[in-house]
C-alpha cells in the first residue's frame, strides 16, 4: 500500500492555458481539467494546443474519473480531442460548466458525458473523495476542488477571485474553504496570475454602469466583444441594452452556443423580444442595436476578425459605432488583438480596450490580497503555483515567503514534473516527457511537429522544387525544371538557377548506376540543394524534388 501522492500537470504549470492536472495514489488517476492553448503566430496553419496525454495511454485502467472546474475552454476546450483516446470514465462538473462542456462535445458527435453535480458533498473516485467548492470568477458556476486522499487533503484553487458582490450573487463560499482549511491541507495547488497585483481584483459589478455611460454617448451600433463563456459579462450587456431599448444580438457559433446553454440552465436572462437573429439586424437602425460578439482574442475566422475585415454580410462597422473589448489579451495574444483593434479603428468606429480605459473589464483572478488569503484559508503545508507564466509563479513565491513558508515548501514547477507528497514531505521526483501537440479546429486532426516544420520554413525562406527526369540507369534525361515560390525570382537570378542544376547534375553523376530507387534519388537532390544553397546563398528553403523515370 502506498503512502505517497503524485501531482503531475500535463498542462497549466508556466502557461496560463492548457489546464490538466493528474493526481495519482497507488492504482487509482484523477484527472482535473482538459483544457486547450493557443498557438503563438509562428506556428502556422494551427488552430489549437492540447495536452499530450501519452503519460496515461498505457494507464487507462487506472484512471478513476476526471472533474471540470469551470467553463473556460483552456480548462474544457481539450475534451473533443482528448476523450476518444480514453476509456469511458465518470466526469462531473457544476451544471453550467456541464451544460457547455456536454455542448461542446455534442458537436463532435461524442454525446453527453460529462454530469452535473452540486456543491460540497464528497464524489468517490477510487481512493479519491472530490468536492466541489463554489468560487467567484469571470465565469458562472465556478469551482474550485477539495481532493481527499489517504494521507491527507488538497485544495485544487484553480481561477478565482474573492468577489464580495459578483454579478450572479453568488461570492466565493468562504466558509467552506476555511473548514477545509481547518482539518488540515497538505498541498494547494493555486491560481497566480496576477500575483504581481497588489491588493483585491475589483467587483465585475461596477462594469454595467460603464457599459450604461457608453452606451448613451453611441449614436449607431454598441459592439461588446468577450470570452463567450463569460456568462456574466454577458447578463451585464443584455442587463444594458433592455435598459436602453435596444434588440440585443449575439453574434458567432460560439457566442451562440454558450447563450443557449446559459439560457437553459437558468444562468442567463434575457427579456421576451429583446433578441434578435443576425439575419434580422436589417429591419433596425444601426442605434437601435447592441451586438455581443465572439472574438475577442483575435482568434482568426472569428466573428470579431471577419467584422472588422469587412466580410460579415450582416455587420458593416461605420464611424457612429462604438466597441468595447471587455477582456484582456491571453498572454501570448497580445498581437492578434492589437491587430484586430487596429483595424477596426481604420474603419472609424470608435473602440474602447483596457490600456484607454479599464473601466470595461475585470479579471476573474484574484490579485495579491486574494492570492494570500486563498493560502490564509487552506493553510497548507505545500503550495505550487499554476495557471500562470513562470514570473508570475516567482512572484506567487514571494507572496508565500511573505507569510512566513519557506522557499522549499513552495515548488515552481515546470508541465511534467511529477511532485510527490507524503503527510509531510514534498519533492520533485521525475519528469515525464511532454511534447507539444497540434491541433487542426476544423477537423481536430493532429498536425505532427514535421509539418509544422515545413510551414515555418516556407513562410521565412519559400520553397524550390526541382523536376528531373532519369532513364533506368539513373542517368539524366532531359534538361531540369525549377519551380521557385518565395525564395528566389530565377527570370532575374539566371546565375543562380544554373548553378543549381549543375549541381543536380553532378549529384546525379556521382551516384549514376548505383542509385536506381526513384525515391533514394529524390533524397540524394534534395539533401544536395539543401546543402548548396545553404553554403551559397545562406537561405533554407523547403526543397522538393520529383524524379520521373522515362
Amino acid at each position: 500500500m502506498t503512502n505517497s501522492l503524485r501531482f503531475i500537470p500535463l498542462g497549466g504549470v508556466g502557461d496560463v492555458t492548457k489546464n490538466m492536472y493528474v493526481y495519482e495514489y497507488g492504482n487509482d488517476i484523477l484527472i482535473i481539467d482538459c483544457g486547450i492553448g493557443f498557438p503563438h503566430e509562428e506556428m502556422f496553419g494551427v488552430d489549437l494546443l492540447i495536452p499530450d496525454i501519452s503519460y496515461l495511454l498505457d494507464k487507462k485502467d487506472k484512471i478513476r474519473g476526471m472533474v471540470l472546474t469551470h467553463g473556460h475552454e483552456d480548462h474544457i476546450g481539450a475534451l473533443p480531442y482528448i476523450l476518444p483516446s480514453l476509456p469511458k470514465i465518470p466526469i462531473f462538473a457544476t451544471r453550467l460548466t456541464a451544460g457547455l462542456a456536454n455542448a461542446k462535445l455534442s458537436e463532435f458527435g461524442l454525446g453527453t458525458p460529462v454530469a452535473s453535480t452540486s456543491y460540497g458533498g464528497d464524489i468517490p473516485l477510487g481512493q479519491f473523495n472530490v468536492s466541489f467548492i463554489h468560487v467567484s470568477h469571470s465565469v458562472p458556476d465556478a469551482a474550485n476542488i477539495a481532493v481527499k486522499t489517504p494521507i491527507g487533503n488538497f485544495f485544487h484553487a484553480s481561477d478565482f477571485k474573492f468577489d464580495l458582490t459578483p454579478v450572479d450573487g453568488q461570492p466565493t463560499d468562504v466558509l467552506s474553504i476555511a473548514e477545509i482549511g481547518q482539518k488540515g491541507t497538505i498541498g494547494l495547488f493555486s491560481d497566480c496570475l496576477r500575483s504581481e497585483t497588489q491588493g483585491v481584483t475589483p467587483s465585475e459589478r461596477n462594469i454595467e454602469e460603464s457599459l450604461a455611460q457608453e452606451i448613451q454617448q453611441c449614436q449607431g451600433k454598441f459592439i461588446v466583444t468577450t470570452y463567450s463563456s463569460n456568462i456574466s459579462r454577458l447578463q451585464q450587456a443584455v442587463n444594458v441594452a433592455s435598459r436602453f431599448n435596444r434588440k440585443v444580438c449575439f453574434v458567432g457559433r460560439s457566442m451562440v452556443a454558450a447563450k443557449e446553454v446559459a439560457v437553459k440552465l437558468g444562468f442567463l436572462t434575457i427579456p421576451r423580444g429583446l433578441e434578435v437573429k443576425l439575419e434580422q439586424l436589417k429591419h433596425y437602425q444601426d442605434k437601435q442595436l447592441l451586438c455581443i460578439v465572439a472574438g475577442s482574442q483575435g482568434q482568426e475566422n472569428s466573428a470579431m476578425t471577419r467584422i472588422a475585415a469587412g466580410d460579415d454580410k450582416f455587420i458593416k462597422i461605420t464611424d457612429a459605432d462604438a466597441i468595447v473589448f471587455s477582456a484582456d489579451p491571453i498572454p501570448g495574444n497580445e498581437n492578434a488583438v492589437n491587430s484586430l483593434i487596429d483595424a477596426l479603428s481604420k474603419k472609424g468606429a470608435e473602440v474602447f480596450y483596457s490600456e484607454i480605459n479599464d473601466s470595461f473589464h475585470v479579471s476573474g483572478h484574484g490579485a495579491a490580497a486574494d492570492l494570500m488569503l486563498m493560502i490564509q484559508l487552506t493553510n497548507p503545508k505545500f503550495l505550487l503555483p499554476i495557471g500562470g507564466t513562470y514570473k508570475q509563479m516567482v512572484q506567487y513565491r514571494k507572496l508565500a515567503t511573505s507569510m512566513g513558508y519557506k522557499k522549499n515548501q513552495v515548488f515552481l514547477a515546470d508541465d511534467g514534473d511529477i511532485l510527490e507528497f507524503t503527510a509531510n514531505s514534498a519533492r520533485v521526483t521525475g519528469k515525464v516527457p511532454l511534447r507539444q501537440v497540434y491541433v487542426d479546429d476544423i477537423e481536430g486532426v493532429e498536425i505532427h511537429s514535421s509539418i509544422l516544420r515545413d510551414r515555418q520554413k516556407l513562410a521565412e525562406d519559400g520553397i524550390i522544387i526541382a523536376i528531373v527526369q532519369v532513364d533506368r540507369e539513373g542517368r539524366l534525361y532531359n534538361d531540369i525544371d525549377l519551380v521557385s515560390r518565395g525564395f528566389l525570382d530565377f527570370s532575374q537570378n539566371k546565375d543562380v538557377l544554373q548553378s543549381i542544376k549543375q549541381e543536380i547534375r553532378r549529384t546525379l553523376s556521382q551516384h549514376q548506376g548505383k542509385v536506381k530507387e526513384w525515391h533514394l534519388q529524390r533524397k540524394l537532390i534534395e539533401t544536395a540543394l539543401e546543402k548548396f544553397i545553404l553554403k551559397n546563398l545562406r537561405r533554407r528553403p523547403l526543397v522538393l524534388s520529383i524524379v520521373i523515370e522515362v
